[in-house]
């Protein structure tokens, strides 16, 4: 009788990785420790992969990491502002949209990691100047449809942006319930 194949290890990753997998994973990284996490050791782990397989896709780390910087302000945010615009035609159901996918991607985190790699790093910087004029544009185009002049428009999506971007530690308060009454407050002209 001959003996079953051997089981694969449920820890076992698959060897079709992505660029995207990988820069994937960089992000998980940053969101959990920011910076001083990003190595390649902790990154193969998180894909549970060789570090060998990272050469893969990439020459080396510091073009991961200009790669990881470029996904963050083009295609990751872009992507998503515009499924949000297909999925949804009203200015105000698409703010809100936006900022419940930020929350349930852990984008603030991100975008905090980001902000903070790009006080050391051009690329960074870059990547956050872009990201921040995608997202102000896409939240400044949604309150001129609903109606704010330009110059009020972009002082709300700023304010908008900033309350996306805090690590206030309110436990009294309902984060998502918040978020509700201040697109209430920003966003409906008085």
């Amino acid at each position: 009788m001959a003996s079953p194949p051997p089981l694969k290890s449920p820890t076992t990753r698959p060897a079709d990785l992505t660029p995207r997998d990988w820069l994937e994973a960089g992000q998980s990284l940053l969101r959990r420790g920011g910076l001083r996490a990003l190595k390649l050791r902790p990154l193969a782990d998180e894909l549970r992969v060789s570090t060998g397989s990272f050469y893969h896709h990439f020459s080396d780390f510091d073009t991961y990491q200009g790669a990881l910087a470029v996904y963050f302000a083009q295609q990751q945010i872009g992507d998503m502002v515009d499924s949000i615009r297909r999925a949804e035609a009203e200015p105000v159901p698409r703010i809100r949209l936006l900022a419940q996918t930020v929350r349930r991607r852990g984008m603030s985190r991100l975008s905090i990691a980001m902000r903070a790699w790009a006080e050391s790093d051009p690329r960074a910087r870059s990547a956050v100047e872009r990201h921040d004029e995608i997202v102000l544009g896409f939240l400044a185009a949604c309150l001129e449809q609903a109606g704010f002049s330009h110059q009020d428009a972009m002082v709300r999506g700023y304010a908008l942006m900033s309350l996306g971007l805090s690590k206030i530690h309110a436990p009294d308060l309902d984060m998502e319930a918040l978020m509700e009454s201040l697109i209430a407050i920003l966003c409906h002209p008085a």
